[in-house]
């Protein structure tokens, strides 16, 4: 079956879960990743996959950072480079993660990498307060210390898992590299772009773009490259099987399909935490309003071929 003539166009948010703290334990969770994935293929879709970088570009940055405090050779790196430098290493395992099951399961697709650029407004409130949680976890006592001595340093807590670093989280409004991606879509590669929400840019008094010290949240920037693709479905894949409401109490309840009055009715009762559940749903609805007939699907990585066929995930529609 050619990709072009695909029953389905996804795009795949990636969380976390499928992605490791070292380049070994990423390739080892990839390995198990890319089955899933490829198995999307097999089912006859048509796959663009977006990825999260959070631990990844917290890591880069305060590794350059501590790396320039004892070596005047290095010098410290822009979240804008390191989003890059992230959106490279992680692509690089995914490539090659997929492509080795694509040829186990004697499949012809190219596999590509697009370093992504995503326009922002250059006057999102978001700039004026830092939400989106970067790089390793501390405690209070820790973020204390550091937020001491780093002036301008924001550390909060993050939905009770401890303390991490804020930084600006602007909504994505452009896909710089959009026609890029399509024309690689059309000529049966599977692209990964978007990484880590994209690189942040805004434009400046000639018209060029510049990048901006912030971390486009993955699952907002996932339903903005899934609007402009025209794709049928936004996978946003994490850790749960399906979305639940009074999470963790003993009326929980897991839901199947849900409409989009649904979902934003919970959304303002508080049924999904700030930081996690909550922009998932909140980027699933914004994809879905974005046009006839798309869905949004949040489910967990390894049942997500069998969301298609109605066993696993909760689906968002109109």
């Amino acid at each position: 079956m050619s990709y072009k003539n695909a029953l389905h166009r996804i795009v795949i948010a990636l969380g976390g879960n499928a992605l490791g703290k070292t380049p070994k334990e990423q390739e080892e969770k990839v390995a198990i990743a890319s089955k899933a994935l490829v198995n999307l293929i097999a089912q006859g879709n048509e796959i663009i996959i977006c990825h999260g970088n959070g631990p990844q570009v917290g890591m880069i940055n305060l590794a350059f950072e501590e790396a320039s405090k004892e070596n005047d050779k290095i010098v410290p790196f822009e979240l804008p480079e390191c989003t890059a430098m992230s959106q490279g290493y992680i692509g690089y395992h995914l490539q090659k993660g997929i492509k080795k099951e694509l040829l186990n399961q004697g499949m012809p697709w190219h596999v590509a990498t697009v370093i992504t650029q995503i326009g922002v407004d250059k006057e999102d409130e978001a700039f004026k307060n830092p939400t989106k949680p970067i790089g390793s976890y501390y405690t209070k006592e820790e973020a204390e210390k550091l937020m001491a001595e780093n002036e301008g340093l924001v550390i909060k807590d993050d939905a009770g898992r401890g303390y991490r670093r804020m930084v600006p989280s602007p909504k994505p409004k452009v896909i710089v590299e959009k026609d890029s991606i399509v024309n690689m879509l059309d000529n049966e590669f599977i692209v990964i772009a978007c990484g880590g929400g994209g690189v942040p840019v805004v434009e400046d008094e000639n018209g060029d773009y510049v990048g901006v010290p912030a971390v486009i949240d993955k699952d907002f920037a996932s339903a903005k490259l899934a609007e402009v693709v025209d794709a049928d479905f936004l996978f946003i894949l994490t850790a749960v099987d399906r979305v639940s409401i009074n999470w963790g109490k003993p009326n929980q309840e897991d839901l199947d399909s849900i409409s989009v009055e649904e979902a934003e009715k919970y959304c303002a009762e508080g049924h999904f935490a700030p930081g996690s559940m909550l922009p998932k749903v909140q980027a699933a609805i914004d994809f879905v309003k974005s046009g006839e007939g798309r869905r949004a699907v949040i489910a967990s990585l390894e049942k997500a071929p069998l969301v298609i066929k109605g066993e696993s995930g909760t689906i968002i529609h109109n």
